[in-house]
């Protein structure tokens, strides 16, 4: 049985509902969906499905904006060299990509660089900067990283080495004292939408100087493919400007792909029309494993490639290192289990902060979301790191803030960052047990029997019988989908199985059934929920909560329910 809280969500204003109806002829549940993410109105309709490059805000309401123009201009002028830092995850190579690829014939010296995850760490580094000092660089462009390096510009300073950072993270108590820094969510910044992945700020560097310049919008809007598996593998808001990224983004991800990104799609997925969420669990795994477990350098490579022999040879790279990191992930997971099992009063914990020498640095990430869904509470993951250090990743539960959390316990750490729901850190060895007991109190008041369950959300209920391509061609006009507009989630009762369902997959986890209606069974998957198959069979019914796909095999397009959770009704 499942132990998930079923929730509908909030009940829309029905004279909005009824209104929208009315005016666009649609169904009821489509006119309570669209009411329930706010889209109101005939224009917000519009808006929302017809998303248009010109609702993209003015670069220059961003903080420093103009000062980041400026310096790039001199630079110029004066034949600097430039280097392109990013960080080593899906976000900061994109965002290396796309500032190297506009900005490659505007220098006549240019560079990039990411840090390597394990003798560097996190963000703009010493090595880094030292690097561009021997290289007679005076200038550098730092992407998805650089918010809190305060002692880091400093040192660049002394060096004679400029900033420019392009960053979404939280800032600290104190702003670097960088030439530049944009990040929207500084307290004085105007910038109107705050939820930009680095890459997005990246890209607005880059529509900034194409104004100022007097460039075609198609220099910088070429590479909105580059900001959309930002948005995608950074769990950013798909609504305001980067639903508009996102929507064009994924045409050309579609329609035009870039040589490596071609390649990519070919071996991950192998599909005609990718999604948001195909680009989250398909492509961006296999772009991150780059950074996780060698060199980020190789994603940067594949994204920028001209030439496709060479391509391919960086796509080849990454699957290899995809699959080198699956193993990881599996052993990591394995391990936490047997910790728990050795030690099941852990689970009487708010918190989970899990410590092991030997993972893997790079898949602590990874490692802590597993985590998530076996024991749904706020999961630290730590390995060993350099000079008596230790270093991780933590992960959330929907509602608990944990960089706030980690605020709280900034005594017992070296150095913090990150979001909401993802954040790592670095800690003293020693202070381990201090850091634990910290982070398990801050949580203490929070985290309410309630939050630590997990919770299925659905938008409305829906008789299965009315599951037809008309309805789905409906939904479809909805995406992209994403954090701020997810996919549609429907209820339904009185569900049963026609007789023809059986357990599948290479480790039988998994479910395919066939439900009836009258006209014709419609196949349903569930991941993971083989164990429920037995009562299934033996219900008068069953409920479930569900999304709607479509399979495509061999040619064939059938419709398919996705079922995400199942209860039993009545048992015989």
């Amino acid at each position: 049985m499942s132990k998930a809280i079923w929730k509908s969500k909030n009940e829309p204003d029905i004279s909005l509902v009824e209104n929208l109806k009315t005016k666009l002829n649609a169904p009821d549940i489509i006119a309570r969906m669209l009411v329930q993410r706010g889209i109101d109105s005939i224009e917000k309709v519009n808006s929302f499905f017809n998303p248009r490059v010109e609702d993209l805000y003015d670069p220059f309401l961003m903080k420093d904006m103009d000062k980041a123009i400026e310096r790039i201009q001199l630079a110029q002028d004066n034949k600097e060299g430039v280097l392109i830092f990013g960080d080593y995850d899906v976000d900061g190579t994109t965002s290396v990509a796309l500032v190297y690829s506009f900005f490659k014939d505007k220098f006549t010296k240019i560079d990039f660089y990411i840090p390597d995850r394990y003798n560097e760490g996190y963000g703009i580094s010493n090595q880094g900067i030292d690097y561009a000092k021997s290289a007679g660089i005076t200038l550098i462009i730092a992407l998805d990283c650089g918010i809190r390096s305060i002692d880091k510009i400093e040192y660049a300073k002394s060096l004679g080495i400029d900033f420019i950072i392009c960053d979404h993270h939280l800032p600290g108590d104190s702003i670097p004292n960088a030439v530049a820094v944009l990040d929207p969510k500084r307290n004085d910044c105007d910038s109107p939408f705050k939820e930009l992945a680095g890459c997005g700020i990246g890209l607005k560097l880059a529509q900034a100087y194409a104004q100022v310049c007097g460039l075609d919008e198609r220099s910088y809007l070429q590479y909105l493919d580059y900001a959309t598996l930002s948005i995608a593998s950074d769990i950013v808001p798909i609504e305001d400007e980067n639903r508009v990224i996102a929507y064009y983004g994924l045409k050309i991800i579609n329609q035009q792909p870039r040589i490596g990104l071609k390649q990519l799609i070919k071996i991950a997925v192998n599909k005609e029309h990718l999604s948001i969420g195909d680009l989250v669990f398909y492509i961006g795994p296999r772009i991150n494993a780059a950074g996780r477990i060698k060199d980020a350098k190789t994603a940067v490579k594949m994204l920028i490639a001209e030439d496709e022999a060479k391509a391919n040879s960086f796509v080849s790279e990454l699957q290899t290192q995809n699959e080198e990191r699956r193993v990881v992930d599996q052993q990591i997971t394995k391990d936490l289990k047997e910790i728990v099992e050795k030690n099941p009063i852990l689970l009487n914990r708010k918190t989970l902060i899990f410590y092991q020498e030997d993972w893997h640095k790079g898949v602590v990430g990874i490692a802590a979301s597993r985590a998530i869904e076996l024991y749904y509470r706020p999961t630290i993951i730590l390995t060993k790191g350099s000079d008596n250090t230790l270093v991780g990743s933590a992960r959330s539960v929907r509602g608990f803030d944990v960089h706030a959390a980690l605020e709280k316990c900034s005594e017992h750490l070296i150095q913090f960052g990150g979001h909401m729901y993802a954040a790592g850190m670095t800690l003293k060895s020693e202070k381990l047990d201090d850091f634990r007991e910290a982070f398990e109190a801050a949580g203490a008041d929070l985290l309410t029997k309630e939050l630590l369950t997990p919770k299925v959300y659905y938008d409305a209920e829906l008789d299965i019988n009315d599951v037809n391509y008309r309805f789905y061609s409906i939904i479809n006009k909805m995406a992209p989908f994403g954090p701020s507009n997810m996919t549609p989630v429907f209820y339904a009762n009185g569900l049963k199985d026609d007789g023809t369902g059986k357990i599948i997959g290479k480790t039988a986890e998994h479910l395919k059934l066939n439900l009836k209606r009258p006209s014709g069974p419609i196949p349903a998957l569930a991941f993971g929920m083989a164990d429920q198959f037995s009562a299934i069979k033996k219900a008068d019914s069953f409920e479930a909560c569900f999304q709607i796909n479509e399979n495509i095999f061999r040619g064939n397009r059938t419709l398919q329910l996705m079922l995400k959770d199942i209860r039993i009704t009545n048992d015989v």
